[in-house]
């Protein structure tokens, strides 16, 4: 539902703010008063054509806001979700854009930069405009399917066939790469042969060549090591730092039992005795150094075959690049490649388990999509007979609306069934059926399209109906046969239509009258019209410039019929 509606400095509007509120809301004014420059301000914040024209005389830049109510269901959330726009499913949302006299348009989604593209998607998932030259998602064949579907009530269907196709295409992805691979190999068999052979040859472990690079770094080091060893165990030898030690610390008591040092008081006193104490942590010390330095002396020497070791792994590290891995991963290459050379060797068992998986997926597939073929074609007949029906009261009795169904090629067909959907229309009999979007003509488009919506008033998400000049060359009888259909869609949508109809501003539940606001200025003004407004307003339309008392009353008759 649109809550408001936000145009400054567009074309002949300096500012402009409109909230519409439920039900059917009327716009009418005098031919140039406007009215079409609102709708177009609507259509440029749902990402319409943003030049720079439009922009009015003397302003910098032209903004339009359209901020809307959509239900936490509503597909625009997740629309928006997969597009990076952070906004709480059912919080507001406004659509604006603003266009520059000098510079790029710009779009906004609450405030978030946005692509006109993406405010055009969510805009038609939000409003639908029907008009001569706008007749939003009933004129795109590419939203048909989907409006048959909705109308059929084929949810579960499309479930279904969306599912199958999606296993149907794993099935063929699988078989494909299969087939693919078994080629591969089959063409690189003898290189395969030869690697395999070369590398069981080799019989790589895993780490080696880790503990290989290790090992020899501790061969090249043994001879340092062992002269290092030798020469701590020379320092050492024979006691002299512990002798020199015993005999510093014995010096060091003696000044302690020195006559008056028995205290420990004083300076020298605390120095000597301070003495004693750090010569006996030297003494621990250099004891636990002998005990160290004759562990490392115990320990086996580093010895082996450096010139083997450093063999094996050249020959590892070799076979590494030659395969494009790690040294370390060879025996995870072998594998790959034995494996590789056993799909070349393979026989058909294994092709011929994935070909048939991938029949009775596709077989799966075809049902659903034959089912889902059904139910459209049922409900084509349902849905002809009711949009036969809204036609006739809006004088188009003599076009036939009917939906067409073209089968897809297999390359074409998919998770939405095996055939395409397009409304077609003859518009007279006999002269044949054509696309509707081509056949319909300017003044019947809008009615075309307010016929079709009634008959298809629960499909589509869009909770707001905009209809332009549906009324257009059309009187009496059919024009009250409009209105009263707006107030069917209205029960259950928030509807506008610019009308120049009294028939139909007299069926509205709220009427806004578009006019210029001054002699001089040419701006476009709007005024929300009370019940002594419509009834004026109304009269107008009825007899024209000088507003008679027999056409107040006709206006207070039509209101009261209403």
């Amino acid at each position: 539902m649109l809550l408001s509606v936000s145009i400054r400095d567009f074309v002949l509007i300096s500012r402009l703010d409109l909230s519409p509120g439920n039900g059917f809301t009327a716009l009418t004014g005098e031919t140039g008063a406007g009215k079409s420059i609102i709708l177009d301000a609507i259509a440029l914040a749902l990402g319409g054509p943003a030049d720079r024209g439009i922009v009015r005389a003397g302003a910098g830049q032209a903004s339009v806001a359209a901020e809307f109510e959509a239900g936490p269901g509503h597909p625009v959330w997740a629309l928006l979700l997969a597009q990076g726009i952070a906004a709480e499913p059912g919080e507001t949302l406004t659509l604006k854009r603003i266009v520059r006299a000098q510079g790029p348009a710009r779009g906004f989604i609450n405030d978030q930069p946005a692509s006109a593209a993406l405010l055009a998607e969510a805009g038609d998932l939000l409003v639908e405009i029907h008009g001569q030259h706008a007749a939003s998602s009933l004129m795109r064949p590419s939203s048909h399917r989907r409006m048959l579907d909705q109308f059929a009530g084929n949810e579960g269907l499309l479930a279904e066939c969306a599912a199958a196709w999606q296993a149907l295409e794993v099935a063929r992805e699988a078989r494909d790469m299969l087939i693919a691979e078994r080629a591969a190999a089959q063409e690189a068999r003898d290189w395969l042969e030869a690697s395999v052979l070369e590398l069981e040859r080799l019989a790589p472990q895993a780490g080696e060549a880790a503990r290989l690079a290790e090992e020899r770094m501790r061969l090249m080091q043994a001879e340092r090591i062992s002269e290092a060893v030798s020469e701590a165990e020379e320092a050492l030898e024979g006691g002299g730092a512990e002798a020199a030690l015993g005999k510093a610390a014995r010096a060091a008591e003696r000044i302690c039992r020195l006559p008056g040092f028995e205290s420990g008081e004083g300076a020298l006193a605390e120095a000597a005795k301070a003495a004693v104490e750090a010569i006996e942590r030297a003494l621990i010390e250099v004891r636990e150094a002998e005990v160290a330095v004759a562990r490392l002396s115990a320990l086996p020497e580093a010895s082996g075959d450096l010139d083997g070791v450093e063999a094996r792994l050249y020959a590892l590290r070799a076979a590494g690049r030659k395969y494009g891995v790690e040294a370390d991963l060879l025996p995870e290459k072998l594998d790959v490649l034995r494996a590789r050379l056993g799909l070349a060797e393979a026989g058909d068992g294994d092709l011929r388990k994935a070909e048939a998986a991938a029949a009775a997926a596709q077989a799966r597939w075809h049902g659903a999509a034959h089912r889902l073929t059904g139910a459209r074609h049922a409900a084509a007949g349902r849905l002809e007979a009711a949009i036969a029906a809204e036609l006739k009261p809006l004088k188009l009795g003599r076009a036939v609306i009917r939906v067409g169904f073209t089968l897809l090629a297999e390359n074409e067909a998919g998770a939405y069934g095996a055939e395409r959907v397009e409304f077609e229309a003859e518009t007279n009999p006999g002269a044949g059926f054509g696309p509707l979007r081509k056949v319909a003509s300017g003044g019947e488009m809008a009615r075309v399209s307010l016929a079709l919506k009634c008959a298809l008033a629960e499909a589509g998400s869009a909770g707001t109906l905009i209809f332009d000049e549906a009324d257009q060359g059309v009187g009496g009888a059919v024009a009250a046969a409009i209105g009263e259909r707006f107030e069917h869609l209205a029960r259950t949508r928030q509807v506008f239509a610019v009308t120049h109809s009294p028939q139909v501003a007299a069926a509205a539940d709220s009427h806004w009258l578009v006019e210029k606001s001054g002699e001089t200025s040419g701006e476009t003004g709007l005024t929300l019209l009370d019940a002594s407004g419509r009834r004026e307003e109304i009269a107008r339309m009825l007899s024209g410039a000088e507003i008679t008392d027999e056409a107040r009353a006709a206006a207070g008759r039509l209101m009261e019929g209403a």
